[in-house]
């Protein structure tokens, strides 16, 4: 057959959109296979110590056995799905719960119990050993402003707190500290916080960062502000011996500038350039996006529909570019007005009630970040973790037979393109479906064995990558 153009024509041509393409995907290299945690704990720095994130694990737990002493309580209090088959009185449900205990988990998924008891059981275990997963020390709105000395004096003793955590292994697998902002009346406070507290860090643990550490850069509107923090990490890496780009941070959206700019574009894009690759996510500021946006006080939720606008356009700003997005908290603290030992049945009855609101209003909310793709998002006590991980378990529980039967299909479709010597251009979307399953092995969802029903060997699950999965089959193909 006759060929109109000649082969050096279209290479060229070719060649030309090749850069082009490898152009956009450095820009958009896809979803990160790394770990995210599903929440951020903040809390006041001045209260900060190294076994923190224990004593907080030990306050959840308590909390969910005296308001949920057992699965068939959480999920009336929730409305699970198969709540309504569940008994009531105290000895059908212990021995139901007996019954459940012998199963295997194959066994289990056939009962009307399955999802409660196992969401139940998975919250047990996570606030016992991985109760929080990461925490930020908070120099602003949880430390609030205070005289120039007394922020001096916590920031040392919160470095010296965590590096005594470090030793002891009590601190959460990420960890950071927040930063008061780069806005003209707090910038030297800013660095000025962060200067004592990592030198004083560093010289405590022989120039050691914790694992996954990050600062927390709060109410960005400007690139200006996020070059200030790159070029002062060069200068704290200079003088602490630490290796260039050790040092990440994030950045929040909170304002409605850091959404849509004077010249009505979305400005995200251009905020994270300028981390220079130190930008590792972006975090919603519940509150103060929702003042900026004028809302008053009494509806300031995450409910509220210019919540899910910002959402949505960070999603949009940074889709694909790897940069993790989280969501905010919830205000509502699930602890009852009265306090004390000696309690009249009444107050435990209002106790119980507030409690039980205070959790369905964080679950629905939780609940609703993941549905709209954030999985990661704020809690500001102990007592709101149980139903962090209630609502997490759930989401993951139950999109599972979906999940395990959209990515083995996959697979076997991208085994076809790479038997065939095709390259496979739909990798990121693949590399999207198995980040489902990265994301619920993390915090203790589901265990690797379950991942394996999607086809997928242990080997490749621990690649966290699609494209390397399908780069291994072909090879073992060849």
């Amino acid at each position: 057959m006759k060929l109109s153009i000649q082969d050096t024509d279209k290479a060229h041509l070719l060649d030309q959109l090749g850069e082009a393409n490898r152009r956009f995907q450095q820009t958009y290299p896809g979803d990160k296979p790394d770990r995210q945690p599903v929440h951020t704990v903040y809390g006041g720095a001045n209260l900060f110590k190294a076994d923190t994130c224990v004593r907080m694990g030990d306050i959840a737990l308590n909390n969910l056995h005296t308001y949920a002493p057992n699965f068939v309580e959480l999920a009336r209090v929730l409305q699970l799905k198969g709540h309504e088959h569940l008994p009531t009185l105290a000895q059908d449900i212990k021995a139901l719960t007996a019954r459940l205990d012998t199963m295997s988990a194959a066994e289990r998924k056939h009962e009307h119990a399955w999802l409660a008891y196992s969401v139940y059981n998975k919250i047990v275990r996570k606030l016992q050993t991985e109760a929080v997963e990461d925490f930020r020390i908070d120099f602003e709105d949880g430390f609030g402003n205070r005289p120039d000395a007394e922020e001096d004096a916590t920031a040392v003793q919160a470095a010296t707190e965590l590096a005594l955590g470090m030793q002891k292994g009590t601190v959460s697998p990420f960890i950071g500290i927040r930063i008061k902002p780069f806005t003209e009346d707090m910038k030297a406070r800013g660095i000025r916080t962060l200067d004592i507290f990592l030198t004083t860090l560093l010289e405590k643990t022989g120039g050691k960062l914790p694992d996954n550490f990050v600062v927390m850069l709060p109410k960005v509107t400007i690139p200006e502000q996020m070059t200030t923090m790159v070029r002062f990490f060069e200068l704290l890496e200079k003088a602490n011996g630490l290796e260039p780009g050790t040092l990440k941070m994030e950045t929040m959206v909170e304002a409605t500038q850091i959404i849509m700019d004077d010249e009505g574009r979305n400005p995200l894009m251009r905020i994270i350039r300028a981390s220079e690759g130190r930008c590792v996510a972006a975090h919603f500021g519940t509150y103060d996006y929702t003042a900026s946006a004028g809302i008053t006080a009494k509806y300031q939720t995450m409910a509220h529909p210019v919540c899910d606008f910002a959402h949505h356009m960070t999603k949009v700003a940074l889709g694909g570019t790897g940069i993790f997005v989280s969501d905010g908290a919830t205000n509502v603290m699930p602890i009852g007005p009265h306090r004390g030992e000696n309690l009249s049945y009444e107050q435990l009855r209002e106790n119980r009630e507030s409690v039980h609101n205070a959790w369905r209003q964080g679950f629905h909310h939780t609940t609703h970040s993941l549905i709209n793709g954030l999985y990661q998002g704020w809690d500001l006590n102990p007592a709101q973790l149980p139903m962090r991980y209630a609502a997490t378990y759930t989401f993951f529980l139950s999109s599972y037979d979906d999940a395990v039967h959209r990515l083995k299909t996959f697979v076997e479709r991208a085994a076809i393109s790479t038997l065939t010597g095709d390259i496979f251009d739909d990798a990121a979307t693949g590399q999207g479906l198995l980040n489902f399953f990265l994301k619920a092995l993390n915090c203790g969802a589901i265990t690797e064995e379950e991942i394996k029903a999607t086809g997928l060997t242990t080997a490749e699950i621990h690649t966290r990558s699609f494209f390397r999965i399908l780069e291994g089959r072909r090879t073992q193909k060849a």
